[in-house]
């Protein structure tokens, strides 16, 4: 039987833990011995006290992050947060970045509060993210267990507010140069997320939220063409062949068809999808997440397409006993049938993809293989390229293909 994986805490429920411990110290002049607060998901939460720096007029509690069993890369990474009375004048010129004086449910909390983020915490810089540009990465739900928290300790000790709350993420910089910050608009560190303060250990669950994000970004802008790739290479083929802005794409991984689940949520009208034949293959089987613990088939797929166009047993034998689709590639062109079985396989991709969206979107389609560059495209490709891409570039590769039969 498969063991269970241990559920950790978010970065927001370590910094609201933080944020009592300080403001208890901070108002009362004692080191709390006992930290204990409550996530949005009612679980209780007893982190350890990491170190306690004093200063006059602001306390900084700080404790390590606890994962669980979820591969994060901010796994014991150190959290903390800086308490004081002193609100900055900057914040009170721009509450509308900084304040938070009510709750999750709209009602007035006993105290305002002021957060920001300090060393390691991102800064939003692109519009469609939780929080608004200019502010600090860190959303809703934790910025309100933040004040909640601090409220609490206020409350307890019969103290007055405002107060200020900074969230210091001393290793969060380095951290985020591995993380999908940069590419969703969150540049100088970390995001802190979460809405139930609770790790579930589904790094899958978090990809598709970060797709998400980024796929909402491009709606917020008005765009109402998006472009996805399975991942780098899909996205280094349209810079380096059509001369396509990168920034206009969005890495998908293997959840093609999440993906065009999310596209017709937020009302895109049309799609256009890149990769490699290596990717693309099983969605002429309909099989909409790529990745190889969901199905291995490509061969097999190429070998109906070669059945429909008529291949001799012989030469489906060859192709069955390839090791991969681009050793399946070099051969269907030694025999001449490449660019038949590519197009047959098109017309499948493009079938199961339009029965997805159930003809909400205009999907496009375009796949290659490094030793050929394009395989084959559904007919309103270029249209889109031209968005985004290299026009004469664009114009090149299509009289090109059409030299070459394809």
């Amino acid at each position: 039987m498969r063991e269970r994986l241990k559920s950790g805490f978010t970065t927001g429920s370590c910094a609201a833990a933080c944020a009592y411990a300080a403001c208890y110290t901070l108002l009362s002049g004692r080191r709390l011995k006992d930290l204990s607060i409550v996530t949005p998901a009612g679980r209780e939460y007893r982190p350890k006290l990491t170190k306690v720096l004093v200063e006059k007029g602001a306390v900084t509690c700080f404790v390590r992050k606890e994962s669980g069993d979820d591969p994060d890369a901010t796994r014991d990474m150190p959290v903390g947060v800086r308490v004081s009375r002193r609100i900055p004048d900057e914040m009170l010129a721009r509450p509308e970045l900084f304040l938070t004086s009510h709750d999750l449910e709209g009602q007035a909390l006993s105290h305002e509060v002021y957060i920001d983020g300090g060393k390691g915490v991102g800064r939003v810089t692109r519009a469609g993210l939780d929080q608004p540009v200019g502010a600090a990465a860190i959303n809703r739900v934790p910025r309100h267990m933040i004040a909640r928290e601090i409220c609490r300790a206020a409350d307890l000790l019969d103290e007055q507010g405002p107060f200020f709350a900074q969230v210091i993420l001393p290793e969060g910089e380095r951290i985020a140069r591995s993380t999908f910050n940069p590419r969703l608009g969150i540049v100088g560190g970390l995001s802190v997320l979460g809405t139930t303060g609770i790790v579930e250990p589904m790094s899958e669950k978090a990809l598709l939220d970060t797709i998400y994000v980024e796929m909402k970004q491009h709606a917020v802008l008005g765009e109402r063409v998006i472009c996805l790739t399975p991942g780098n290479y899909g996205r280094d083929f349209l810079r380096a062949s059509y001369g396509y802005d990168l920034d206009a794409s969005v890495k998908i991984s293997n959840y093609v068809g999440e993906s065009v689940d999310m596209a017709v949520d937020l009302g895109f009208e049309k799609l256009l999808l890149t990769g490699h034949i290596g990717k693309l293959v099983k969605l002429a089987g309909g099989i909409m997440n790529t990745h190889s613990r969901m199905a291995d088939c490509r061969l097999e797929l190429m070998a109906a397409a070669g059945i429909r166009q008529g291949l001799e047993e012989k030469l489906l034998r060859e192709l069955l006993n390839c090791v991969t689709t681009e050793a399946a590639c070099e051969l269907l062109q030694q025999e001449g049938k490449l660019s038949a079985v590519m197009n047959d396989l098109m017309e499948r991709i493009s079938y199961h993809l339009n029965r997805r969206a159930d003809g909400k979107i205009q999907i496009e389609v375009m796949t290659y293989a490094d030793a050929y560059g394009c395989l084959a495209r559904t007919k309103g490709v270029d249209a889109l390229l031209r968005r985004r891409a290299d026009p004469d570039r664009v114009q090149d590769h299509a009289e090109i293909e059409e030299e070459d039969g394809s």
